[in-house]
């Protein structure tokens, strides 16, 4: 049997050892707590001393604990899933270690909030007929197809394919960047994630001060308004900030 270990989640600004319930990784009931140096404390449950597996359960199970302790603290600071250490002193000796550095982005973000917005076309059948609208090149390159009369070779077709496609990727970033300049004024900074499938255009992680959620929530509140007809949003938050302060702590950092 593996060695009980100690599961990090996040750290937060306290004095007092805080409690949070018996949620930790694992589904095995461990109490989520801190252990705390100074003024600083890392939320923590007991786990076995061994690689965590990568799967959705586990995942979920960290996120609800951070977003757990956001319930509670304006600031907290996401440490990687994964994450463990031997024992409570080598989480001590860490916190005093890389103290400074906590301390400052805890100050930076303090009172901060990541909200995700992902927009989908809703009919692609009507963006590729704008697409072929809006590019001359590739409406030329359909009609002098079509104009033949004959069976479309297949180099034909790799061509047209590869016009269309840069099209798309255009029309992508230009959506994306109207739905970006529109929520500008609401947010302090911006992180463009990968988009799947040719639907999605935007893929976009917001960090954002508590005090303008509600001006964010607005807007894009406008914004689903504004184009019900041809774009769906999933929008969700607050979220703790992953993709703005993730910390990474190797193991290779640990004292032993």
């Amino acid at each position: 049997m593996a060695k009980e270990g100690k599961y990090i989640y996040c750290i937060i600004d306290t004095k007092q050892d805080r409690y949070f319930g018996s949620i930790g990784v694992g589904n095995r009931g461990d109490e989520v707590l801190t252990i705390g140096y100074d003024n600083l404390g890392m939320v923590v449950s007991n786990y076995p001393l061994a690689q965590i597996d990568v799967n959705h359960e586990n995942m979920l199970a960290h996120e609800k604990v951070i977003e757990t302790v956001m319930k509670e603290f304006d600031s907290v600071l996401p440490v990687r899933y994964g994450t463990i250490a031997s024992n409570a002193d080598e989480i001590r000796n860490l916190l005093d270690r890389r103290y400074r550095e906590f301390k400052n982005l805890l100050r930076d973000m303090d009172r901060k909030i990541e909200l995700s917005v992902k927009g989908l076309w809703g009919n692609m059948d009507v963006v590729f007929k704008e697409i072929i609208e809006e590019n001359k090149e590739i409406k030329k390159a359909k009609e002098e197809v079509q104009n033949i009369g004959e069976e479309i070779s297949v180099q034909s077709k790799i061509e047209i394919g590869k016009l269309v496609d840069e099209a798309l990727q255009q029309k992508k970033e230009k959506e994306s960047q109207y739905i970006i300049d529109t929520l500008q004024k609401t947010y302090i900074d911006l992180k463009l994630n990968k988009t799947l499938g040719d639907e999605m255009f935007i893929n976009a992680s917001f960090l954002v001060d508590r005090g303008r959620e509600k001006e964010f929530d607005n807007i894009m509140n406008d914004l689903s308004e504004e184009f019900k007809d041809r774009i769906k949003f999933k929008y969700t938050g607050p979220l703790p900030v992953f993709n703005f302060t993730n910390i990474a702590i190797y193991p290779e950092t640990w004292e032993r």
